[in-house]
Parts: structure tokens; C-alpha cells; sequence
């Protein structure tokens, strides 16, 4: 890696339209030619505004005031525009099925060089080159919708690769994707990184996944603060939220901090365990749940279904769900996990009764979704999908909740009661949809929680925020199975579960692969293990479990 300046931002400072306060004040960076820059930060820190003002989204698109001077490749984004930046930035936003244009994996990859008016022949030769770089040749001639996640975000950088830019931008690349599809894209990344030189500007809040890649790490501590920027053992050391690993470090005096589980066990032979370790009963999930302890609120049993053509995927084996049987009790706290394409939000819609079985019954609350309609079953039923925007229309948030409550025949409730519990008080009279993607997620679960549904069914709600607010939604989700609501969290964040979940249910390819406590699958799963798990043995999961088991260091 050189440290030639690549970009640099100088004096910026930027408001929002109709905000008074800048998100970036007086801001000054500069980003070497071929490092892997890592920036970490509080949701709705300008971590997306820092990455969109490196190929002129912002001002361009967004509007606001801008200030200070931004040179990227030698070229002034705010004079460009995006179109005039594509050449030397590729930008990969936080959702790649918003950047697709066209329906196939090559014409997308073609796309933008058609905008520049590059030679087909070249664009030929180039699109041949990803397809092969990425690994995604064999998906030359698929069409997109029917691609994985992690398929897509391939795709999607492959789309910008194409324009063959020096600068490569991320936000949040694994928000979506399982641990072993983020793994693979990741590795991609830096490998496009080292042996092609090219510099990559990643955001991310899920460090455990990303540290160990970075060169630096710039840390924007919140709204128009000045950053923290270093390599990953100084920033993380002072770091407020740390990934299991730098926490560990933190306790027993580990140095230098290790970014990895290799780098990590060398360090285990000079840890004393407590005078009665308690390591097999360490994690407060291990105990299972009487089957008389709680009368069912889902009932699924031998649920097939497929997208398409039932009767062909039923009969090949391509169904997305293939006879899956699941119960769960009223009041449990169920994480449910799987690769990504392995059936998960095809349960939860069944749930709510957006889909219904080809074969098969699901019974909820009693309810048969064949029969009951959708307003009958969301009564007992709170659904957050992926995209908590699709739940989001009322001109502010607090008419939200409103209209909620008002929908479910509901009388007037305390709104200000339900902004202050998930974190949104002073949101109140703010526009849903320009909120950040960790308040929109938060808004969206307020605006279902404020009917007072029996169970709850939240599709990747972590996606979007930040360590702090994803370990206080973790307590949040405690206290509403504790409060005897039933709580089905899809999930691909292996920390989140092993935190709050009382029962890991793994999907694989449509069925049940593993149903246990968070102990009895995760430490089995080498794919779905925490970074504790993959470390420790004996019963480990969390940093929590490791300080009952070990003395601290001195």
C-alpha cells in the first residue's frame, strides 16, 4: 500500500435541508491510494454522507449546503456530478437491489459502460473479466430477482467494477448477507483490494465481520464531531462499542489487540480459570423450555411452499420451504437463523398470513392462516419486514403510532411512552421516511408495537444500527418475552442471538437443521458460532460467559 493521497475532503461542512445542524463540520480526511479504510460510527453519525460526498450524491441529490473542497482522483465531485465521478468512484449503497436497473446479471454489469458510450467490444472483454474476478460466472445469464443475497451484492459491485474505478465505496456490504456469504464477499473485496491496488472505502457496523481487513479505521463519534482515525488496534482499543475479541483484549490486558480467533488463542494459555468454572451451564439460555411450561402461539406442521410454479419446485425439490415442522410457545424468545434463500422470511410471511401453504398448516393463535384473514391475524400478530420504510407513510412519526392504534380500533395511547422506550424521543414530529436507517427501524417497530400485539415477528431488525442500539434492542426483546410476548427475530447476527435468544431455530434449504438454546446450536454450528464460541470451548458464547469462567487480569 503506497500513501499517496488518493481523495482528500478539506474544511467540509454540510447540512441537510429543513436541519439546522450540520452532519459534517469542518471536516478534513485524506484517503490513501490502496488502503482499506474501515469508518465506524453511531447510526446517523454521517458515516452514508461521508461515502455519497466522495462521488457527488451529496450535494448533487441530496441538497443542503455544502462547504470546503473535496478532490477525489483529481477530480472535484461537486463539479462532475456522479455521472462524471462513475469513472473513478464505484459506489455500493447500503441496499444493491436499489442500484439495478436491467434484469439480467450481464446487462446489468454492461449497463454502466453503455452510459459512457464504451466500445461493445471492450465491454465484452471487461464484463468477462468480473464475471470471472467476483466468481459469478456461472450467473452470467440469471436474472437478478432470482439471485441470493449475497449473489446480488456481488453483483453489484461487479456493476461498478465495470468503470474500472480507483475507489471503491461500501456501506454496510454484509447488512443483509449470512456469516458465511458476508465472509466470502468480504475476502472478495480485499483481494480486489491487493491485487489490483484498489482503494476501498467500506462502512460497517458489525466490526467482528470487517476489523481484521482494514489498514485504518476512521471513527466519527457522532454529529458534526471531529473524527478518531488510526490503525484498528489504536482506534478500537478507546473504541465505545468493540467487537467480542477487542473486549476480551480489554479485560485481560491482551496486547496487541487481536482482530482475529487465530490471533486470539495464543492468549488463552495465560487465562486462570475461576475457582468452580462454570462453563457448561456459563450461558443463561442453556436451560430448555418445559413443554408444559406455555400453551403454543405457532403451530407450522408440514409446510410446503414454493415461489412459481408450486407443483413443478414441489415436485424437483426447489420448493423454498419443504415440510417444515416448528412450535413455538407463547412468551419464548426464538432466534431464527439460516443461509441467506434458506426459507426464513417465507416462514415469517406465512405467519402473518401474506402467504399460504401449497401443502401443510399454520396455526396461529389458534388461527388457521388459510382461513383467517390478514386483519384477523394481525390482531395477535406484529410483523417488521426487511424494509421497516414499507411500513412508514404518515407525515410524522408520532401520527404513526397514531394511525396504528386508530387502525386496530384501539383507544389514544401515550405516543411519548413508546418514542422514549425504543429510543426515538425528540423524533416524535419528524418525517418517517428521512430519518436514518436505525431510527426508521426503530420507528417502524414502535408503529407495530403500539397495537399490543401477542407475538412479534421482526425480519433482520438490526439491519442499520449501530452496537449500542442493536444491545438495547437486545434488552428490549428480553423484557417482551419476559413480559410473556412471543418474540420470532430473524436474524444473521450471531451476537444478537446468543445474547437474548432463549431457543436457535437454523433453516437449511427450507427445512429445520437445528433447534436448541443458543448453547446447544451455535456451539455445534461452526457457521452460526459466535467469535466466543469459535475460541473457547465448553460452553462460551459471550464476553459475559467468558468473565464468569476466567479471572480478570490483574
Amino acid at each position: 500500500m503506497t500513501h499517496l493521497p488518493l481523495a482528500s475532503l478539506q474544511d467540509v461542512t454540510f447540512t441537510y435541508p429543513e436541519q439546522s445542524a450540520p452532519v459534517l463540520r469542518h471536516f478534513n480526511l485524506e484517503i490513501h491510494a490502496g488502503e482499506f479504510l474501515l469508518v465506524v460510527g453511531p447510526s446517523g453519525c454521517g458515516k452514508s454522507t461521508l461515502l455519497r460526498t466522495l462521488n457527488g450524491l451529496v450535494p448533487h441529490f441530496s441538497g443542503g449546503k455544502f462547504a470546503g473542497k473535496v478532490q477525489v482522483a483529481g477530480l472535484d465531485p461537486l463539479v462532475q456530478s456522479p455521472h462524471g465521478m462513475s469513472t473513478k468512484v464505484g459506489l455500493v449503497q447500503q441496499d444493491p437491489e436499489a442500484q439495478f436497473v436491467v434484469d439480467t446479471v450481464e446487462d446489468e454489469l454492461a449497463f454502466g459502460m453503455e452510459n459512457q458510450g464504451i466500445a461493445p467490444a471492450i465491454m465484452r472483454t471487461r464484463v468477462g473479466e468480473i464475471l470471472e474476478r467476483l466468481d459469478i460466472a456461472h450467473l452470467r445469464s440469471r436474472r437478478i430477482t432470482s439471485l441470493s443475497a449475497g449473489e446480488k451484492q456481488r453483483v453489484a459491485i461487479g456493476s461498478v467494477l465495470t468503470l474500472q474505478p480507483r475507489l471503491l465505496v461500501l456501506d454496510e456490504p454484509t447488512s443483509q448477507l449470512d456469516p458465511q456469504s458476508a465472509e466470502e464477499v468480504l475476502t472478495t473485496i480485499r483481494q480486489l483490494n491487493e491485487d489490483l491496488g484498489l482503494t476501498v472505502v467500506c462502512s460497517e457496523h458489525r466490526l467482528e465481520r470487517v476489523v481484521q481487513y482494514a489498514d485504518r479505521i476512521l471513527y466519527l463519534p457522532g454529529l458534526g464531531s471531529q473524527p478518531v482515525i488510526g490503525t484498528p488496534q489504536e482506534v478500537l482499543l478507546d473504541l465505545p462499542f468493540a467487537p467480542p475479541l477487542v473486549q476480551l483484549a480489554r479485560i485481560f490486558g491482551w496486547r496487541p489487540i487481536p482482530l482475529t480467533v487465530e490471533e486470539a488463542r495464543p492468549f488463552l494459555a495465560g487465562l486462570t480459570p475461576r475457582a468452580c468454572p462454570s462453563h457448561q451451564h456459563a450461558h443463561r439460555a442453556d436451560a430448555p423450555i418445559s413443554a408444559h411450561e406455555a400453551p403454543p402461539a405457532i403451530d407450522v406442521q408440514g409446510l410446503w411452499y414454493s415461489y412459481g410454479s408450486d407443483q413443478a419446485a414441489l415436485a424437483n425439490g426447489s420448493a423454498a420451504l419443504r415440510g417444515l415442522d416448528l412450535r413455538v410457545r407463547q412468551g419464548e424468545l426464538v432466534a431464527l437463523m439460516g443461509r441467506n434463500g434458506s426459507g426464513k422470511t417465507t416462514l415469517l410471511r406465512h405467519l402473518v398470513g401474506l402467504l399460504h401453504p401449497a401443502r401443510g398448516r399454520v396455526l396461529v393463535h389458534g388461527l388457521d392462516t388459510q382461513a383467517a384473514s390478514v386483519d384477523e391475524l394481525i390482531r395477535h400478530v406484529g410483523y417488521v419486514p426487511q424494509d421497516p420504510g414499507s411500513l412508514l407513510f404518515a407525515d410524522t412519526v408520532r401520527e404513526e403510532l397514531q394511525f396504528t392504534r386508530k387502525a386496530h380500533g384501539l383507544p389514544p395511547a401515550d405516543a411519548e411512552l413508546w418514542l422514549r422506550t425504543l429510543g426515538l424521543s425528540g423524533l416524535g414530529e419528524r418525517y418517517p421516511r428521512a430519518l436514518s436507517v436505525g431510527e426508521r427501524q426503530r420507528a417502524a417497530l414502535a408503529a407495530i408495537l403500539v397495537a399490543e400485539p401477542s407475538t412479534l415477528l421482526l425480519d433482520e431488525p438490526t439491519r442499520g444500527l449501530d452496537p449500542l442500539e442493536k444491545k438495547n434492542l437486545a434488552a428490549f426483546l428480553k423484557e417482551q418475552s419476559a413480559s410473556g410476548r412471543t418474540v420470532i427475530l430473524v436474524t444473521h447476527d450471531t451476537e444478537l442471538a446468543a445474547e437474548c435468544a432463549r431457543r436457535v431455530v437454523i433453516l437449511s434449504k427450507g427445512q429445520v437443521a437445528a433447534d436448541g438454546t443458543p448453547l446447544q446450536v451455535m456451539a455445534q454450528s461452526p457457521g452460526f458460532a459466535t467469535h466466543v464460541a469459535a475460541l473457547f470451548s465448553g460452553g462460551l458464547l459471550t464476553v459475559a460467559d467468558v468473565q464468569k469462567a476466567y479471572e480478570h487480569a490483574a
